[in-house]
């Protein structure tokens, strides 16, 4: 791993925890084992290591809500699997989204993620007949994201036990939205 990779991970490990407002460069470097100046020789400034830090994710996320952006769903199946996979690999930069995304609205990367969430919801809100069927996306969707992003219990790094989230969240979400 680069010391730029490093960085990055290391940042997006403490602003998931802490908070991107109480993170400071200086924790970053000393968690690095580096300096602040070496961090700032790779990221020129907090905000640019946040944008390196999540904007991978929200480049995805935009790939994963595509489909909806083009007039539909398409197959909810491979919809749904796509989303799952997103939470699943993105759980940090998620509970960015979810937990700190209200609070930043000046920074434009969660900007971005903040434009996507909404496009997501307007979607199902114009896309759904009953208040019944809008609550039931919105609480499926987001309820997903909310208990991998914030429940620490899932030891998601073993492969069976990933294997099984992932089985078990595609047949809850179908069974939710079907």
């Amino acid at each position: 791993m680069t010391t730029r990779e490093e960085l990055r991970t290391i940042a997006l490990a403490e602003f998931a925890a802490a908070g991107y407002g109480a993170t400071s460069l200086q924790r970053i470097a000393e968690l690095a084992g580096v300096s602040k100046s070496s961090v700032l020789y790779h990221f020129d400034s907090k905000e640019h290591l946040l944008e390196a830090a999540i904007g991978p994710a929200i480049d995805r996320m935009h790939v994963v809500l595509a489909p909806l952006e083009a007039g539909g769903m398409g197959d909810q199946r491979a919809f749904l699997e796509a989303f799952v996979d997103f939470l699943l690999e993105y759980r940090l930069e998620v509970n960015m989204f979810i937990n700190q995304g209200p609070s930043l609205v000046d920074v434009p990367v969660i900007e971005r993620a903040n434009e996507l969430v909404r496009q997501l919801a307007e979607f199902f809100a114009a896309n759904t007949g009953s208040l019944e069927e809008k609550m039931r996306f919105g609480i499926a969707l987001g309820g997903a994201a909310y208990m991998l992003c914030s429940v620490q219990t899932f030891d998601l790094t073993q492969v069976e036990t990933l294997d099984e989230t992932r089985a078990a969240l595609i047949v809850i979400l179908t069974d939710l939205l079907g």
